[in-house]
């Protein structure tokens, strides 16, 4: 396996970018960092987030593509094509996808079910109090709408990086830029959404603590698909004449800018509903499927914005579920060499079934829990608070101390004339990130055993 392939890839740079960018902007974009901005001081977490995402974050992106496209491998032989004794890290990597793809596509298929239910005019009984929970504790209804979600995905994959991702891509994105802008104009022009805005921008550099730093810290990782291997496959799709930082810079724009949005949607939408009452920001993931109903229901002309809301929350969900199912898919293509349409039919019918327990935990298997974590909570903790922390750390020792900055600088200039910012990358990446994701580690750890670090 040491002999590279020829894959197909990306046909231009911002086709990568849109896909990398398509991959980064999911969920996390849309429902986290707004009740996260409005529990952490508004506009003193936007800047605290804003000074992570180009330090730390632009590091290890830079850091994965780099090794993609150095190596043309998935994350499952890219590290030990680089080093043969560190090949476990690829296996890390590849572990997490693998983990988040089935349980991701049940939030996929509850996020289609709201969209079905609005844009069919079902608004208001999609914001009444029982709605949610009548829905997913539920057997056969939740277990319909993620089957949707996954053919959906699926269909995508079979269509392959350049006319599959690429195209869809190049479709999604800017809807997902337009709607979000036209949700955001609509939510600040609203009576009374001026407080909203104001307690969304305006910092509070009260808030300004460490709590709030680790929390922009750990949606800076959920959120930019980092240490997931796909930022690793993609890169291994790059052509190697693509510029890969300035590609970086307009994913971590696309990315941020959507989160920003997000916020400017939704947090003065929320702060309006509710009179200004800031525990209503602070709901968590309630907020998507519980509050937010509850808010378009309320608003004059609300339907309509909540049928827009929810289609541009599918896309969202259906481009970060496309770059997981993808990342899957190459890597068990690159170990049995089997064709990439036979990989991503068994693909899909393994998403199928790890999906189906997650769906029932929350209604016939309820009583299956680990230290009050659902099964879906299960999967998530153990991929996102566990492995990708760890396998980010691995990569940053694994980049800084045992290939040497060296290997990712020149894998970078090798397309550009030079990187301006090498020796605050080596700093970065073998001093400072290191660190930052050991706390991250640690927080997500005390808080499993419920120690609120956060």
């Amino acid at each position: 396996m040491n002999e590279k392939k020829q894959k197909s890839g990306f046909s231009s740079r911002i086709g990568f970018v849109l896909a990398a960018a398509g991959s980064a902007v999911g969920l996390g974009n849309l429902w986290r960092f707004p009740y996260l901005a409005a529990k952490y001081g508004g506009g003193s977490f936007l800047l605290i987030y804003l000074i992570l995402t180009i330090t730390f974050g632009f590091a290890l992106m830079i850091t994965e593509i780099a090794i993609g496209r150095k190596t043309g491998k998935s994350a499952l032989y890219a590290f030990s094509d680089l080093d043969r004794k560190s090949g476990f890290i690829g296996v890390l990597a590849s572990a997490v996808p693998i983990i988040i793809l089935p349980y991701y596509c049940v939030i996929g298929g509850w996020v289609v079910k709201y969209a079905w239910a609005f844009v069919t005019g079902s608004g208001s009984a999609a914001a009444a109090d029982e709605y949610f929970g009548g829905f997913i504790s539920q057997t056969g209804e939740p277990i319909l709408w993620l089957g949707i979600f996954i053919l959906a995905t699926m269909v995508v994959i079979l269509l392959g990086v350049n006319k599959g991702i690429e195209n869809i891509s190049k479709v999604l994105m800017p809807l997902l830029v337009i709607l979000s802008v036209v949700i955001a104009v609509f939510v600040v022009t609203r009576p009374g959404a001026g407080a909203g805005i104001a307690y969304y921008l305006k910092p509070d550099l009260s808030k300004i603590s460490a709590n709030a730093f680790l929390a922009a810290l750990g949606q800076l990782f959920y959120s930019m698909s980092l240490a997931m291997g796909i930022m690793i496959t993609y890169g291994s799709y790059l052509k190697k004449d693509a510029n890969i930082e300035h590609s970086v810079r307009n994913i971590e724009i696309f990315d941020t800018g959507i989160a920003f949005l997000a916020g400017l949607m939704i947090v003065p939408a929320v702060f309006v509903f509710s009179g200004g009452n800031e525990a209503s920001l602070k709901a968590g993931p309630t907020l998507m499927f519980i509050t937010l109903p509850k808010v378009f229901d309320g608003m004059a002309g609300g339907h309509i914005i909540g049928a827009v809301f929810f289609v541009l929350v599918l896309f969202a969900a259906l481009t970060s579920a496309i770059s997981l199912m993808e990342t899957v898919v190459s890597i068990f293509v690159d170990k049995t060499n089997k064709s990439r349409r036979f990989i991503t039919i068994c693909v899909t019918i393994y998403t199928i079934v790890m999906a189906i327990p997650s769906s029932l935990g929350f209604g016939v298997l309820s009583g299956i829990s680990i230290k009050g974590m659902s099964i879906l909570d299960m999967f998530d903790f153990v991929s996102n608070s566990i492995l990708m922390p760890v396998v980010a750390l691995l990569t940053c020792l694994f980049v800084g101390f045992v290939v040497k900055p060296k290997t990712v600088i020149d894998e970078v200039e090798s397309s550009s004339h030079s990187y301006k910012s090498k020796k605050v990358y080596e700093i970065l990446i073998k001093y400072v990130s290191p660190i930052l994701i050991i706390l991250i580690l640690i927080s997500s750890i005390l808080n499993a055993f419920g120690i609120n670090t956060l």
